[in-house]
């Protein structure tokens, strides 16, 4: 069964890693077998980070790409990054992914290196939809809003979440654990043994109602349902098979 960590702590506010988490539920007997993080978008935008294109020129030995100085908001020197967009221009906001960056692709993975491109230094690469994983196209770079601040982290603006998923092996005399609000009541109770702080929530009931013009409507109708229906059925024939001298 998979647990997510992050749905666990909904539950119970607790102070443990997820490798912890795995190893307390496994000293209990609900054995966990892998911890895996989980990510909105692969990689988590990590290292990524919006900056600032001050200045753009065409690149000297190519006629297609084009210098750039690029702020990110870190109160250093500007990045000299060269880019092959067709739509790049001094003045936007834009997606940098800064030397030691991972992108990736399917399942190919590039790290961004300094390089030199046609005889020019690179620092950097400006980011196009589908180098990130955001989206699909390739047609220029990502062009964001002028009110997006340089130096703001890529995976804070796109809202990534990251989550962990923790594979339990249940056994089938532990159905009270075969769900969330199950395992946050036992880790609960190792947190207490163990003396560490925690509180334990249940779930909330709000959300439900009961639909009380459909009971009415059943009651009207003479439908009482469930075990109403049944006692009432035996009832009816252990009387009958009574009188006819059968099961008294």
């Amino acid at each position: 069964m998979n647990i997510s960590y992050n749905w666990l702590k909904e539950y119970l506010q607790f102070d443990l890693s997820p490798q912890e988490t795995a190893d307390a539920l496994t000293s209990i007997g609900l054995e966990t077998g892998s911890v895996e993080e989980i990510q909105t978008i692969k990689g988590g935008l990590e290292g990524l980070v919006i900056g600032k294109v001050l200045t753009s020129v065409h690149h000297p030995n190519s006629d297609h790409l084009n210098l750039t100085t690029v702020d990110i908001g870190n109160g250093g020197e500007p990045l000299r990054i060269v880019c092959g967009a067709p739509n790049v221009a001094a003045g936007q906001k834009v997606v940098v992914a800064t030397v030691g960056t991972k992108l990736y692709f399917d399942e190919d993975e590039i790290t961004i290196k300094r390089t030199k491109i046609r005889g020019e230094e690179s620092f950097g690469m400006i980011c196009a939809e589908d180098e990130i994983g955001i989206g699909t196209s390739h047609d220029g770079i990502i062009v964001l809003p002028d009110e997006v601040l340089e130096g703001t982290p890529a995976s804070e603006y796109y809202n990534v979440k990251s989550d962990y998923v923790l594979e339990i092996d249940i056994t089938p005399n532990r159905v009270d654990a075969a769900s969330h609000f199950g395992v946050a009541r036992d880790l609960a109770a190792w947190l207490k043994h163990a003396g560490k702080p925690y509180k334990l929530t249940k779930p909330s009931v709000e959300e439900f109602t009961v639909d009380k013009k459909r009971r009415r409507r059943r009651s009207d109708s003479g439908e009482q349902g469930g075990l109403s229906q049944v006692l009432r059925a035996d009832n009816t024939r252990c009387n009958s098979e009574g009188e006819s001298g059968g099961v008294a």
